[in-house]
């Protein structure tokens, strides 16, 4: 029995020449692509390589030239399968072999059985001439893709310039009708405009909060548009970790209660964790991670804070909050995305939880600038506030002073 690679991207043809193979006792494993094969290839060293040539991506051409340089593909017999034209050029690239198509059903089998046995064929007087063609066309071909890869990358420039001026222009045009809003609802609440009954002052409460969480993520996508044009100043103040972190679990408290999620927080005092950095923009980050944790936890949940000081593997301590939470989690290949702009693990608009996938981005983004950064285990590897949860653990990190973060080129 022989493990034989099949790199075809018809489906009928595989499906004749696995029920051809298998009926011989053989495995087929198939790949659908040039790049696909190759991959396989790498990955478990087949006893035998069938390939079209007119196969996706890269063709079965350059296909072969690819597997012949692979150590690991050392006398493994790669045998074409195509035209009739086409037999004396793959044979000069590398083949052992050739079968014509269409496929003879009745003599499929023991052709592949000859070359499992050792049957190699050889390239003519001609194989030279027809390498040195075939790596033109390449050349050529690579020539083309590397014009259309600059040709993209300008493209995804441009792109990227316009989405932050966008960012930039919508940002300030939604602060500006704000300024007013924040400033009359001020006046009403504060009786200086006349009295109001309790259910008025109960409705503009209500808009209160909503006219605060609208500001806030008019806040962030300013910040984010600004980190990204490096545009964003850094105050280096001196202040107390504990006290911003306090700060920052005060903010969001509600939320908490809103939402039925438990809180629970570790003891720690105040005025044992003194750093220099920017303190207001370290606790809109911790904000940022607080309700991140508060809104993926379902009701009835708990969400865990800590704040501990660590020491780096290079030398130098850090600060750190650890919020940990009883959601659903975050599948591995998420954890790198979710700290990205914009990026949500569900993005429609029927998603079950709010925000437009800014408040990680922005803290990772302030905590790297600073010298820090942040870091996510989905489920959390350890107990925080005596709370061992089962869903995602966000760790905050900055070092005591942000200001050598500025000096390392």
């Amino acid at each position: 029995m022989a493990r034989i690679l099949h790199i075809e991207d018809d489906p009928k043809s595989r499906l004749l020449v696995r029920k051809l193979l298998a009926a011989s006792g053989h495995v087929v494993i198939e790949a659908e692509s040039g790049l696909e094969g190759i991959r396989l290839a790498g990955i478990d060293r087949p006893d035998i390589v069938l390939v079209d040539i007119n196969v996706p991506d890269l063709d079965g051409y350059e296909v072969t030239l690819r597997l012949r340089g692979m150590i690991s593909m050392a006398g493994v017999p790669i045998v074409a399968i195509t035209a009739e034209g086409d037999r004396m050029t793959s044979l000069a690239v590398g083949a052992d072999g050739f079968i014509a198509k269409p496929i003879d059903a009745t003599r499929f089998p023991q052709l592949v059985e000859r070359y499992l046995r050792g049957h190699r064929e050889h390239a003519d007087e001609t194989g030279e001439i027809r390498l040195r063609e075939r790596s033109q066309k390449i050349v050529e071909r690579l020539e083309k893709k590397v014009s259309e890869l600059i040709e993209a990358n300008r493209r995804l420039e441009e792109n990227s310039r316009l989405r932050r001026e966008f960012l930039r222009n919508l940002s300030h045009e939604l602060a500006t009708p704000m300024t007013p809003v924040v400033g009359y609802l001020k006046l009403l609440l504060g009786g200086e405009l006349g009295g109001l009954s309790e259910t008025q002052q109960k409705c503009l409460r209500s808009v209160e909060q909503s006219t605060q969480r609208l500001r806030g993520l008019i806040d962030t996508l300013l910040d984010v548009s600004q980190l990204e044009t490096g545009r964003l100043h850094f105050f280096h103040i001196q202040y107390d970790f504990v006290t911003i972190a306090k700060r920052a679990i005060d903010e969001v408290r509600m939320r908490f209660s809103d939402g039925d999620v438990r809180l629970t927080v570790e003891p720690f005092r105040e005025g044992t964790m003194s750093g220099i950095g920017d303190a207001d923009k370290l606790q809109r980050s911790m904000v940022h991670v607080l309700d991140n944790a508060a809104k993926f936890t379902p009701r009835g949940g708990e969400v865990a804070v800590g704040i501990r000081r660590g020491s780096m593997p290079g030398g130098g301590d850090w600060y750190g909050m650890f919020v940990a939470d009883s959601g659903p989690g975050v599948a591995p290949d998420q954890i790198p995305k979710i700290l990205q702009p914009f990026y949500q693990v569900d993005g429609s608009v029927t998603r079950s939880h709010g925000g437009v996938g800014l408040g990680l981005a922005f803290a990772r983004r302030v905590c790297e600038s600073s010298g820090g950064g942040i870091d996510i285990q989905s489920p959390p590897s350890e107990a925080i506030a005596g709370r061992f949860l089962s869903g995602t653990c966000v760790t905050l990190r900055v070092p005591p002073d942000a200001r050598r973060a500025s000096l390392v080129p």
